[in-house]
């Protein structure tokens, strides 16, 4: 695309070197709007951009001089505005030659649109080629994308939400998902559990896959002629949030779950006030990033003093100061046979000491809100219940009415609500008495309580007219069918291993398994009568969470790939990327959409 959509002979990727000659020195101008300014930030920077020959980058509603004689370079969302803007763009000669890029399919009321206003304006010329690039979502890193779709479990699961809103939503994330499979280049085996958000996609996601296979040449031909074999083609497995609950909101002790959860990490950039890169091209960030706290502030310290006896190093053999001084070049003195070295690893070190400033300044950052808030005490009461079953109830009540925020305390409340099945009145009334002692709102609190609620009536009653009011009702005001939420500790293995994660292992072995047994299973591929349709096994799975995914579970699936025996390759994404505050604060929007709020420990009646 930023090479005018002509194949290059030689390419080392997004950020990789152009070739030499020609390409090199054509420049381009390249206009977005600000979702394809989201795109493009986490995996292009400003210098990966001019190595592509791009000189300026530009937002499509702000005004632009003209650059008559060079060629601009268009991304931006198939919308009626930006048929409009490229239109008088053209029409004022803005750019040399405009080469139109779309994140997803263009339709043709829009096509038309802009044929008729470029031949009325008689620039039609100047459009040298549009194109349908299906980019319609951020990729964060290699394993892990988001369709930045905000409040999607809201959108879902608010019981006065129009139809028509839910199934733009759900054909909204289809498309996204058809993207992510259309770069991937290869059709893959969509399973999910029955009912709910998860169905309603994979629904739409097969008609519109089987739509575009009919359809030849097509994005997935080339592909197709290079996995020929089914079991090379992906997994894609769809997951609601109810799924799981739990981990959308509980505390972590990780290294990034805390710098997401407390620090607002976002799209791979944190802002302390200093702004930092946090991805693939910072190797401390790589490589330490799931270690718990204290072992990260271990590592920043090795770091350190490896930093210095390496400055010292250099000194030495250089003639400097033996006290391990800064190394900062005014030193270079003394032995020049070493002058040389000294030299060439000036760079390296700087890069070294920038990274480990960097990961001081987020420690000590992270370290200021731990001991404030006592977030050690929160993750180790929470892990107590979710992973051990075990209630220190003296912790519990201390943290409620001890240091923590309003949304640590209403975490940990909901938290306590869903890791046991029954729990006790007198626990009950005390936990809601803490948080009304602190002032907080209990709309999410409430919420949960009534799905537990509601989820115990389901279970105890007959196959009556009762049984089917019920469900209806709560399919209709929470989504999906909410068994899974009986208790989050029956959901976790003796491993400690998240439910999604057991799942997509079972569903990856492609074996008869209790758990996944009746989850359904499109193959766009397949004919529609089911005839031939591919179990498994797989080794490459795409795991999709509706409603907002967190990096819990991206480190739990990324642990399920390595300690496989065979190679595999799991990819996450959601439509949103959440930490505990985000999606407690949905929680409660929902429950005062559902008039929960408040502070009354007794449920609305039923």
């Amino acid at each position: 695309m930023l090479h005018l959509n002509q194949q290059q002979g030689s390419s080392d990727g997004v950020g990789g070197r152009v070739g030499e000659g020609e390409e090199e020195e054509a420049y381009k101008i390249l206009v977005m709007d600000s979702p394809c300014f989201a795109l493009l930030a986490p995996v292009l920077r400003v210098g990966d951009l001019r190595r592509h020959g791009v000189t300026l980058h530009l937002n499509i509603d702000k005004a632009r001089q003209q650059v008559p004689d060079a060629p601009a370079v268009y991304l931006v969302r198939p919308t009626a505005a930006n048929i409009d803007r490229i239109a008088a763009d053209a029409a004022a000669g803005l750019y040399a030659s405009f080469h139109l890029n779309f994140s997803t399919c263009v339709p043709r009321p829009l096509l038309e649109r802009l044929a008729s206003a470029t031949a009325a304006s008689r620039s039609a010329h100047r459009v040298a080629r549009v194109a349908d690039q299906y980019l319609d979502f951020v990729c964060l890193e290699e394993g892990l994308f988001s369709l930045t779709q905000p409040r999607a479990y809201v959108a879902l699961n608010d019981p006065a939400a129009a139809e028509a809103d839910i199934t733009a939503l759900i054909d909204a994330i289809a498309l996204g998902l058809f993207c992510v499979v259309a770069t991937l280049g290869t059709v893959p085996v969509i399973r999910c559990a029955r009912g709910g958000p998860a169905e309603m996609v994979a629904a739409a996601l097969d008609a519109r896959l089987r739509d575009h296979l009919i359809a030849k040449p097509n994005l997935f031909t080339e592909a197709a002629s290079t996995a020929v074999a089914s079991f090379q083609r992906p997994l894609l497995c769809l997951f609601d949030r109810n799924f799981e609950l739990s981990v959308g909101i509980q505390h972590d002790w990780s290294y990034r779950p805390l710098v997401h959860d407390v620090l607002g990490l976002k799209s791979n950039k944190l802002k302390l006030p200093e702004r930092y890169d946090l991805d693939d091209s910072d190797p401390f960030w790589v490589a330490n990033s799931w270690l718990q706290f204290p072992k990260v502030a271990e590592e920043i310290e090795a770091q350190l003093a490896k930093y210095k006896q390496d400055v010292d190093e250099v000194n030495q053999r250089t003639g400097g100061g033996r006290d391990g001084v800064e190394f900062d070049g005014t030193d270079l003195i003394g032995n020049t046979r070493h002058l040389m070295n000294a030299v060439n690893s000036l760079p390296e070190l700087t890069e070294r000491k920038k990274m480990i400033d960097k990961h001081t300044n987020i420690a000590t950052a992270l370290l200021g809100h731990i001991k404030e808030r006592s977030l050690d005490g929160y993750c180790e009461c929470e892990n107590g219940m979710l992973v051990d079953g075990t209630l220190d109830r003296n912790k519990l009540m201390s943290l409620l009415r001890g240091n923590g925020t309003k949304e640590d305390k209403l975490r940990l409340a909901v938290t306590y609500l869903l890791s046991f099945e029954t729990p006790l009145p007198s626990d009950l009334e005390q936990v809601e008495a803490a948080l009304r002692e602190s002032e907080v709102d209990m709309s999410a609190f409430q919420y949960v309580k009534r799905i537990k609620s509601l989820n115990s009536q389901f279970a105890a009653a007959s196959s009556t007219a009762s049984k089917v009011n019920i469900v209806d009702w709560a399919e209709k005001l929470y989504g999906q069918s909410i068994s899974a939420m009986t208790g989050v500790r029956n959901l976790l293995s003796d491993g400690k291993q998240l439910a999604i994660t057991r799942a997509v292992e079972a569903l990856m072995e492609g074996k008869p398994n209790p758990e996944v047994d009746n989850y359904l299973l499109f193959d766009p591929r397949a004919p529609k009568s089911g005839t031939g349709q591919f179990r498994g096994p797989f080794r490459e799975a795409i795991v999709f969470m509706i409603g907002g995914g967190n990096y819990i579970e991206y480190r739990s699936l990324t642990e399920l790939a390595q300690r496989s025996q065979t190679t595999k390759q799991v990819i996450y994404g959601a439509t949103e990327i959440l930490n505990g505050v985000e999606f407690i604060q949905q929680l409660s929007e929902l429950g005062q959409k559902a008039g929960l709020g408040g502070v009354s420990s007794s449920l609305p009646p039923q």
